[in-house]
């Protein structure tokens, strides 16, 4: 078994336009939206540090003067920026975009807008630790959808006893939702299509390929995209 050491390099994706939290986000973009004080993006960035990983790319799209501001004073991790100003490329190609920056090797991915609590042990260090290079092009972290905080979906995706993933049919109820943090080998991206895209393509292309794996995490996971969101996070820390 050819596991990684824990990658040195994550991907923070905060480009997205934040549309979902209404007038909350018409003056700044979502990842600066606070929670328990501080900010999503610091938040989540707090995490990247806390499992020694020294260097994080930020793509950045709306507010992005805003956020390179905002992290201007941050020293660690040590950032690089990927800057979508001219054109947002949803999440796929954001990160194809920024793969110059992220290196050949598998990295994380990490959504700008989820904030989690790990259970017994670090859930990065966790993943590292699953991540296989001869059997996975995609691992992902996965929530039980009856224990996931501000989220009211139906899951996405089924989980086969040796990790494997099965994609949602389009009127089942699946019980793990993807977190939005994962680990992606930089190969999947060879031949994804030009322009914006989503993740779930690169999903779907490892899937076929019998390479998408996932991690039960266990500890807590808070969605924020809607401003119930960010309450039901809010109460998630204060207990």
């Amino acid at each position: 078994m050819h596991t990684v050491e824990t990658p040195n390099t994550a991907m923070i994706l905060a480009a997205g336009l934040g549309r979902r939290m209404g007038a909350l986000t018409e003056s700044r973009p979502k990842p600066l939206l606070a929670v328990g004080g501080r900010a999503i993006i610091d938040h989540v960035l707090d995490r990247v540090v806390e499992a020694d990983i020294g260097h994080a790319v930020i793509n950045l799209h709306y507010g992005a003067a805003l956020l390179r501001r905002h992290l201007d004073s941050r020293k660690k991790p040590a950032l690089d920026f990927s800057d979508e100003s001219d054109a947002l490329l949803d999440t796929g190609g954001g990160v194809a975009k920024a793969l110059p920056l992220l290196g050949e090797e598998p990295f994380f991915v990490i959504n700008g807008d989820v904030m989690w609590i790990d259970g017994m042990g670090n859930a990065l260090h966790a993943l590292a630790a699953r991540f296989e290079v001869a059997q996975m092009d995609a691992l992902l972290l996965l929530q039980p959808t009856v224990s996931a905080v501000g989220y009211g979906g139906i899951g996405d995706f089924s989980m086969a006893p040796n990790g494997q993933l099965f994609r949602r049919g389009e009127k089942d109820v699946t019980p793990f939702v993807h977190t939005g943090i994962q680990i992606l080998h930089p190969d999947i991206f060879k031949d994804c299509p030009q322009g914006a895209f989503s993740l779930n393509k690169i999903y779907d292309k490892a899937a076929e390929q019998g390479r998408l794996f996932g991690l039960r995490h266990q500890g807590h996971w808070m969605e924020l995209n809607r401003p119930e969101g960010l309450a039901a996070a809010e109460r998630a820390l204060a207990d």
